[in-house]
């Protein structure tokens, strides 16, 4: 484990691996760094390039610093690209794509972008979420009723079935995702109202690549369509078997090192 500080003093926790070119992956809700997920895709990554692997504040071995504003998340990927040695390409998956849009409009030195299944909500074809979701997450974490927050963002923002939830929170996983649901916050905060940040992809101006599952619900191609759309560089690479919620990860390694390739 590596280590590295933001500008207002949060202590972020990274993974370094391979050699070759920078890739920072960045995760989504629930995501840290040593999700499955995120070791395999590090592991196939790092035959071929240096990969960067970090926990988002207030989440694994990274520390938090309140207020929570989304400019400090940004700046805390700047300071992992700095890390990395000043420059670097970018992959982000799911709420962790629309930190990554962000940052890259926001001028970061990022070299190359690949936005995998950024949950963006086009002309409503993504379930719509109640009104007030981001505030009811907000006010059970506040609450401490962390369980329940995991809960309602899973059953109403992600769109699991309760019963599947009810077999999970026996279980040991369960305690680590309630240790994350402070977070949830942070990637509401993200996404936003969940529409597309049309302005934001306007002003890309580096490769894109945006990625989707063929077996993922049909919103997130409408979404990854419209975001390569809204990039002046960009393509939308649909991934044959694959799914949100069952990434294989050597296939999407492949995709990456692809559209790397000089």
């Amino acid at each position: 484990m590596h280590t590295t500080i933001s500008p207002d003093g949060t202590t972020l926790a990274f993974d370094r691996s391979g050699d070759g070119p920078s890739v920072v992956l960045v995760g989504g809700a629930f995501g840290t760094r040593d999700h499955p997920s995120f070791v395999g895709l590090a592991q196939h990554l790092s035959e071929h390039v240096t990969v960067y692997s970090y926990d988002r504040r207030g989440r694994g071995d990274s520390t938090d610093t309140p207020p929570y504003a989304v400019e400090r998340e940004i700046e805390d990927l700047a300071a992992v690209i700095d890390a990395a040695g000043g420059r670097a390409h970018a992959y982000g998956l799911s709420s962790g794509a629309g930190l990554v849009a962000r940052a890259a409009a926001a001028g970061l030195p990022i070299d190359r972008l690949i936005l995998h299944e950024p949950p963006y909500d086009v002309d409503g074809a993504r379930p719509p979420l109640p009104a007030d979701f981001a505030q009811l997450v907000a006010a059970l974490v506040a609450e401490g009723r962390h369980g329940d927050a995991v809960e309602y963002f899973m059953t109403r923002g992600i769109g699991l079935p309760e019963e599947m939830i009810g077999s999970m929170r026996p279980t040991p996983v369960w305690a680590g995702l309630e240790a994350l649901a402070p977070t949830l916050v942070y990637d509401n905060a993200v996404m936003g109202d969940n529409s597309l940040p049309a302005d934001d992809l306007r002003a890309i101006e580096q490769p894109v690549l945006v990625l989707s599952g063929e077996l993922s619900p049909s919103w997130f191609h409408r979404a990854a369509e419209a975001t390569a759309a809204a990039c002046p560089d960009a393509r939308h690479l649909q991934l044959a078997g694959q799914s949100h919620f069952a990434p294989d990860d050597a296939a999407i390694a492949a995709a990456i090192l692809e559209f790397l390739r000089p």
